[in-house]
């Protein structure tokens, strides 16, 4: 494909594998951190915070917290780097239609 080996389109892969690839291995390693803490530092994990609020309630809402932030964030990268690039290939593309 002409679109494939194109400078541009390589471009827009690093754009989004420069973000995509070290934010998901970021985020799997603090789930990991996270499930391992369970099983093995039930101790620290069970450590009160506030009330009958622990350690590993924290760390879990934090979960879900870091991924609502993950994906605002890929939000605005790929609304200020990824989709203006697509869009020029895109109408390029059909320039050549």
């Amino acid at each position: 494909m002409d679109v494939q080996s194109s400078e541009e389109f390589a471009e827009l892969r690093r754009s989004h594998r420069s973000f995509a690839f070290p934010l998901t291995v970021a985020f799997i390693a603090w789930y990991l951190l996270y499930v391992l803490l369970s099983n093995y530092a039930g101790g620290f994990m069970g450590t009160k915070v506030v009330g009958n609020v622990n350690i590993a309630f924290v760390f879990g809402l934090a979960q879900f917290l870091t991924t609502f932030l993950i994906a605002w964030w890929y939000s605005r990268h790929a609304a200020a780097r990824i989709d203006p690039k697509a869009e020029a290939i895109k109408e390029r593309l059909e320039g050549d239609a």
